[in-house]
């Protein structure tokens, strides 16, 4: 990340985490400049963020710049966006009237970056009506603000006034300071298993994550894209600023995507759909006793994939998944014909290191004229990639 990142810290108890959102930062690579108020002093150390981001940490006003340019100027020019959190009811109230009293408002005023907003206060502070007002006449102004997490509160009471979790912080960042790329670009994503009820408690599935298919949501979310991800039942947390439509089986994904696809400029089929499922789903548990378990029937489930791929019109791309465990190639060109797709990702399952549950994967990426093997890497890159390849096809 070669971005400038300030990060301005005033005084309330959750300053703390702020610590792990600038030692994330720093070894993203981005330039880390904290600000903190005379309050925020008294939580954590102006020596641990030094310590933490190798950068000087500015703490007043009036004291002579380490250069000759004046610190709240230099710091409000060079920076690439702004996060204030924890944002306290105080320092939301200076900003949202113009205050600039210190060195973190004074670089506020200041400034032509982007400026985001992290309210952390007790529950009755932040309903209070004039914080309330406070905050809306600042999205009103083009600030960003990421609302507060509810539960126990340092004070003691339960309710909103948590600060977000620091990795929450960071995809805000990240989010904010991505190349926005695929703007005006309306994509679906399918991704997770499927499960398709034998009876009450047992049903077929598969062994994937989601893991890819929410990354690739994510990434275009981060790029601009209106994006909605249909999900298989997974473990992960809804992605930042993403539609998520729970479902369960086929049929249920099949239906909701129906409701949409016409609208969509990109589908990516990253779901493992069930191939199977129970001809007749029992309301009642079947009995081992009685032998009916070993007496399933089975059909095979929608392929939603092929019937996109015959409904596609002029100008919208359909890219697909093949899980292989061997002829990876030929199954997978074989797939993207037969299932009129412009591209396919390939990957091997068999490989331990990647694949289902892996946060690393190892794929081929398939058009009608083009097969490039990428190396082993991180979803959240392979994303990037995918959603580059899908932008040379328009």
């Amino acid at each position: 990340m070669n971005k400038n990142i300030v990060l301005g810290i005033s005084g309330g108890i959750a300053a703390y985490k702020m610590v792990e959102v600038a030692s994330t930062l720093t070894k993203m690579g981005a330039t880390v400049d904290v600000v903190m108020t005379e309050a925020a002093t008294e939580f954590v150390t102006p020596l641990t963020f030094r310590s933490i981001t190798h950068r000087p940490v500015e703490t007043t006003l009036f004291t002579p710049p380490e250069s000759f340019d004046v610190k709240h100027i230099s710091l409000a020019k060079k920076a690439d966006l702004f996060l204030i959190a924890p944002a306290t009811a105080n320092i939301i109230g200076k900003i949202a009237n113009g205050i600039a009293d210190d060195l973190l408002t004074t670089i506020i005023m200041a400034t032509q970056a982007k400026v985001m907003i992290s309210p952390a206060m007790n529950v009755n502070m932040y309903n209070n009506p004039i914080v309330q007002d406070n905050l809306n006449y600042l999205k009103e102004k083009d600030y960003k603000i990421i609302a507060p997490g509810a539960g126990y509160l340092a004070c003691g009471d339960l309710g909103a006034g948590r600060l977000p979790e620091p990795e929450i912080l960071v995809e805000h960042i990240k989010k904010e300071v991505s190349n926005k790329d695929l703007v005006n670009k309306k994509i679906l994503v399918t991704a997770g298993p499927t499960r398709e009820a034998i009876d009450p408690v047992r049903f077929i599935t598969n062994h994937s994550s989601g893991k890819m298919g929410y990354e690739l949501a994510k990434i275009a979310s981060y790029r601009g894209a209106d994006v909605t991800l249909i999900s298989g039942p997974t473990e992960l947390p809804p992605p930042l600023g993403v539609n998520l439509i729970e479902i369960n089986s086929a049929q249920d994904m099949k239906e909701e995507i129906a409701k949409i696809a016409k609208k969509q400029d990109i589908i990516i089929k990253a779901a493992a759909v069930a191939d199977l499922k129970a001809k007749n789903y029992s309301s009642n548990k079947l009995k081992k006793a009685k032998k009916k378990i070993n007496k399933i029937e089975f059909e095979s489930t929608p392929d939603i994939l092929a019937d996109l791929g015959s409904k596609k019109e002029n100008g919208q791309l359909l890219v697909g998944f093949a899980a292989e465990s061997e002829s990876l190639i030929d199954n997978s060109m074989d797939k993207l014909k037969k299932k009129n797709l412009d591209m396919i990702i390939a990957n091997n399952i068999t490989k331990e290191e990647s694949g289902f549950q892996s946060d690393d994967n190892e794929v081929f990426i398939i058009t009608s004229d083009i097969k490039e093997k990428l190396p082993l890497m991180k979803k959240s890159k392979l994303a990037n990639i995918i959603l580059d390849e899908i932008k040379k096809l328009n």
